[in-house]
């Protein structure tokens, strides 16, 4: 059954999951040059099918993941929290829980169709399923091991009228014991805390995160105890809560906050919401375990796109095993929706497990030779064939220099996992500021992330539980090794590490890389960060990789088995101590 999963809310997706159980994905920023493009993702939809020499109609299901919604671009979620708390706004949400909804929502549904249809979809083969039922299905059929119950639990900001679930995966089907109306959430509560804090909600969440651990502790403790006097949890032990009496819907939560928040420092803010977070999770977790037994746990849902947070649930005693579906957003639920509907044709066992999560793209030699021309023609760049691709970059690496990586398959998700990727030498402080100033324009206080070789993990992580870590989406402490030898590619204050362990399976030639840097400086892992420019999403094609070149500080990019530069006598003239051979034109 060829089944193609849908997610057009925001940072829209599609995913082709085909009978044979392979699985594509590709988000629609990447194409569009949009981030967090929120709509139909036709251009992802059209990859996916020609990919596989597939037309509209061949498609069996189209799975639709939750109900439709209004697209808003970045200044239009601006504006949407800014009306936030306003009467005419708390008025629209009041009406949006009268029969009114129900006829707004089915014609927002037909118009779907329509477009679907339009596009030479089958309209027999369209499929809906609920918003939460998809990140469950990622949680619990992207993990591999069935055998065994297993507790899956969803928190995001809401999707079709919750913000979270509580399930119990077994014999490869899912059953909802709780849900949480996404009216109480703090999911949300964190998205207008990120816009206070004049942020773009729904994209800089992370930002608070990462001020966090610099924040007072006790000026966190007073707020995160504030903040916890705003909701009630179930007194039957049940993992529910609801915000306290006389609150108004956590989406109009901003005045209350002002008041709470006045004459606070911006991180005590932050760290006092992120403490506040984490401590939510924490009893969720533990009460559903508590109420069901079952301590092995996959999650799913954007709040889980909190890397501190998971740390913390990791960490709990109750916790036997872990697994977070990666890059946990809206997106993957695409994946979701595709994955509800291989089970219900199918069944449940019919639905692989994800592994690796590089499911877009990969270009061959004669695309990237052919965007690399008009550049190369025209001399502002330098191309060269290495006899190894790895043996050169790792070279440059070890010297200092600063490397962009477009290889292979396109990965999928938030996270750059090494393909589309800037590296760089772990162990000087002094790359961070160099990146940031060259390319990423990040905020001062927000770290980098280091990719490891499975091999060395245990000597830079501290991981008594063994969680298997591969998509960047757990962090963990890190040990005297490790916090000296990843220092660049760590958090600068807790020395957290947001890790994506590599193994040889999963990315051969990327785990080559890493392991030919160590055998030139005795260090197993790498700085990670995405290849892109400030504002822009993953690069997608290889003149994405090339205008990040050209419009940085950036002056190295392997792309494919090719080392490009800039304009010779420019590198020679800026870094005289590099090697001339790795600067000579190729025939």
């Amino acid at each position: 059954m060829t089944i193609l999963g849908v997610s057009d809310s925001h940072n829209a997706a599609a995913a082709l999951l085909l009978p044979d159980g392979s699985l594509s994905a590709l988000q629609e920023e990447r194409p569009r040059r949009v981030k967090n493009f929120h709509g139909v993702p036709t251009e992802a939809i059209g990859w996916l099918l020609d990919s596989r020499g597939l037309k509209p109609a061949d498609i069996e299901v189209v799975a639709f993941a939750g109900l439709p919604s209004i697209p808003l671009d970045r200044m239009g979620w601006l504006d949407f929290f800014r009306r936030s708390g306003t009467l005419p706004a708390r008025l629209r949400t009041l009406a949006g829980e009268t029969p009114l909804r129900q006829w707004v929502e089915r014609e927002r549904q037909q118009r779907r169709r329509d477009e679907y249809v339009k596009l030479g979809f089958r309209p027999e083969a369209i499929r809906r399923f609920d918003h939460h039922s998809c990140h469950a299905a990622t949680a619990y059929y992207g993990q591999p091991e069935r055998e065994q119950p297993v507790l899956v639990i969803t928190v995001d900001g809401g999707g079709d009228g919750l913000c979270s679930t509580v399930s119990v995966g077994r014999d490869n089907r899912l059953e909802r014991l709780h849900s949480v109306d996404w009216s109480h959430s703090f999911g949300t509560l964190y998205a207008v805390v990120t816009y206070m804090q004049g942020m773009v909600p729904l994209e800089h969440e992370y930002k608070l995160m990462g001020m966090a651990p610099y924040a007072s502790a006790s000026a966190s403790r007073k707020l995160a105890d504030q903040l916890h006097g705003l909701f009630r949890w179930a007194e039957d032990g049940t993992p529910v809560w609801r915000r306290a009496p006389g609150l108004p819907h956590t989406l109009h939560i901003r005045p209350t906050l002002e008041k709470m928040f006045y004459e606070q420092r911006f991180d005590a803010i932050m760290g006092g919401v992120q403490l506040f977070t984490e401590e939510m999770l924490c009893e969720l977790l533990s009460r559903a375990i508590r109420s069901t037994g079952i301590r092995r746990v996959a999650l799913s849902g954007g709040v889980f796109m909190n890397v501190k947070a998971n740390k913390r649930i990791m960490e709990l005693d109750e916790v036997e095993q872990l697994f977070v579906f990666p890059s946990c957003g809206d997106e993957t639920n695409a994946i979701g929706a595709a994955f509800l509907a291989r089970a219900e044709r199918s069944g449940g066992a019919a639905v692989p497990p994800i592994d690796a999560f590089y499911l877009g793209p990969e270009w061959s030699e004669d695309e990237i030779a052919k965007d690399l021309a008009p550049l190369r023609d025209s001399g502002a760049i330098v191309v060269s064939r290495p006899d190894s691709i790895n043996e050169a970059v790792a070279e440059l690496l070890a010297k200092g220099e600063v490397v962009g990586r477009f290889a292979g398959r396109e990965e999928f998700g938030a996270r750059s996992l090494g393909n589309r990727a800037i590296l760089a030498d772990p162990r000087d402080s002094e790359v961070i500021r160099i990146i940031n100033e060259m390319v990423k324009s990040r905020d001062f206080w927000m770290p980098f992330a280091s990719s490891i070789a499975a091999e060395h993990a245990d000597t830079y992580l501290v991981n008594p539980k063994q969680v298997a870590a591969p998509y960047m989406i757990l962090s963990f402490d890190t040990t005297e090794a490790g916090s000296k030898t990843l220092r660049a590619g760590i958090h600068p204050y807790d020395r957290s590490c947001r890790p994506q362990i590599v193994t040889a399976a999963a990315n051969p030639n990327y785990w080559d890389l890493i392991n030919r840097f160590h055998a030139r400086t005795g260090v197993g892992g790498l700085l990670n960060t995405s290849l892109n420019l400030h504002g822009l999403p993953l690069v997608h094609r290889p003149a994405d990789a090339l205008h990040v070149l050209m419009n940085s500080g950036l002056d190295w990019l392997a792309i494919g088995p090719l080392l490009v530069t800039k304009r010779v006598d420019r590198a020679q003239q800026e870094h005289p101590d590099r090697a001339p051979e790795a600067l000579a034109t190729a025939p």
